[in-house]
């Protein structure tokens, strides 16, 4: 069945006490109206549309660089789900299908509940869950496994108040029926707001069906606040290690290491204590990270070994048996096969050729103030200890710096390039010039008493 998605992310989120819309904050590394879309995307729709209205501009940028396929209604004025679905409506005239409406704020429902939702049989399906604490969420009334209504929270009776079936807010319904139904919505209620809900209550009285289908509660998890957002955190992390170990990856202490929403992990690898990834991270099999990694925007290819205390920037391209050590900063470089940078280094747009050293305390100096230079550095080349690369600049294949070298002039094939200031050696000054600075020291002191 044809089918076309709307979320509505329209809402200012007020408890989040943000300047920044509530669906475009982040879990995951990525926009909480990205997690929805990326659910949506599981039941492949023909049509997804945005609803937009607090911070619109910068929610329709999220969606569309997501997805630029997305469509964008806008909610100039917020008067509940009900006018939002209408604005979003528009948009799929002459759509035949079902209509499923999301939340952009409720981040972690399945695709495989909404492809419950689609196959269901009633003219509108409602998704329900029963919480351990049913708070102030509307209650799905349901006799003989049918739905007969729904009723929001402030307005329902005692006894209404005491089911623990609770509406999701999605909603599914054939895009005919959801016109029709919309069209007739009223604001008659303790909110004055139109209320998607009660097209159920509507459907019911023209003598069609209506059903729950249900799914686990933390599926309908929405975030309003702060608290929320982290436990939405908790909710994705908890589901991304369990997948990607699942896959076939070991990690040592899983709840010190966090994904992003986007994460590849290839089977075999080993992940050690307190990494941190960023989006766009592929690791290919076989590799290993090692405590206290981050890594974001890179590839890092099988038998590659990471850290610990490695930083791999977006850009960093490692190939198979790369060794990153500790505290060496990769950014927007390539390190061809077999490349080894044990420790204290930064390579920064640059191309490593295979099987090339590169010593402790090695620089790129890339930025000149204006503008980003490359360094090229050749295959089976030795980059001495605390070597200073000047780009634009090329070392070739075989060369070698001596330690302490400022490179500033290309180095040919095969040879040694050493850029050292001469040293000069002042025989027995030294305890001269810590006589006259101590004496420096106390004058100073004694001036400041």
């Amino acid at each position: 069945m044809p089918t076309a998605l709307i979320i509505l992310a329209a809402g200012q989120g007020t408890r989040m006490n943000s300047d920044l819309p509530k669906v475009l904050h982040k879990v995951g590394s990525a926009p909480l109206l990205v997690h929805a879309m990326l659910s949506g995307a599981g039941i492949e729709p023909e049509r997804t549309i945005v609803v937009t209205g607090h911070g619109a501009e910068a929610v329709a940028a999220a969606a569309r660089a997501h997805d630029e396929a997305v469509e964008i209604a806008h909610q100039s004025e917020q008067r509940g789900t009900g006018h939002a679905v209408a604005q979003a409506l528009p948009h799929l005239d002459g759509f035949e299908g079902r209509v499923i409406v999301l939340f952009g704020d409720t981040p972690f429902i399945r695709p495989e509940t909404l492809a419950a939702m689609i196959a269901a049989p009633s003219d509108v399906v409602v998704l329900g869950f029963e919480p351990e604490d049913p708070g102030r969420y509307g209650r799905l009334i349901v006799h003989t496994g049918h739905l007969y209504g729904i009723v929001e929270y402030k307005d329902a009776t005692e006894d209404q108040r005491a089911i623990r079936l609770c509406n999701s807010g999605v909603i599914a319904a054939d895009a005919a029926l959801m016109r029709r139904l919309v069209g007739g919505l009223d604001d008659r209620n303790a909110s004055g707001e139109f209320y998607l809900t009660d097209i159920v209550a509507a459907a019911r009285a023209e003598g069609l069906t209506a059903e729950v289908v249900t799914c686990p509660s933390d599926e309908t998890l929405g975030v309003n606040t702060r608290a929320d957002l982290a436990a939405a955190e908790r909710v994705f992390q908890a589901r991304k290690r369990e997948e990607i170990m699942a896959d076939g990856v070991t990690l040592t202490a899983p709840e010190t290491v966090f994904f992003a929403y986007d994460t590849v992990v290839g089977r075999e690898t080993v992940i050690g204590p307190n990494v941190v990834f960023g989006p766009g991270v592929t690791v290919e099999s076989e590799a290993e990270i090692l405590p206290f990694c981050h890594l974001e925007g890179c590839h890092i290819s099988r038998g590659a070994r990471v850290g610990p205390f490695a930083r791999l920037r977006p850009g960093a391209e490692l190939a198979e048996d790369v060794h990153v050590g500790n505290f060496v900063e990769i950014k927007n470089a390539i390190l061809d096969e077999g490349v080894k940078v044990g420790h204290l280094t930064y390579l920064g747009d640059a191309h490593v050729g295979e099987k090339t050293n590169i010593g402790a305390g090695t620089i790129t100096c890339n930025y000149d103030g204006v503008m980003k230079h490359r360094t090229e550095i050749g295959r089976n080349a030795f980059i001495g200890s605390d070597t200073m690369l000047v780009a634009p600049v090329r070392v070739g294949d075989g060369a070698l710096t001596g330690s302490g070298s400022v490179i500033t002039e290309d180095v040919p094939d095969d040879a040694i390039a050493i850029g050292r200031a001469k040293q000069v050696v002042k025989a027995g000054l030294s305890p001269k010039l810590f006589e006259k600075l101590k004496a420096e020291k106390a004058r100073r002191q004694k001036e400041a008493k």
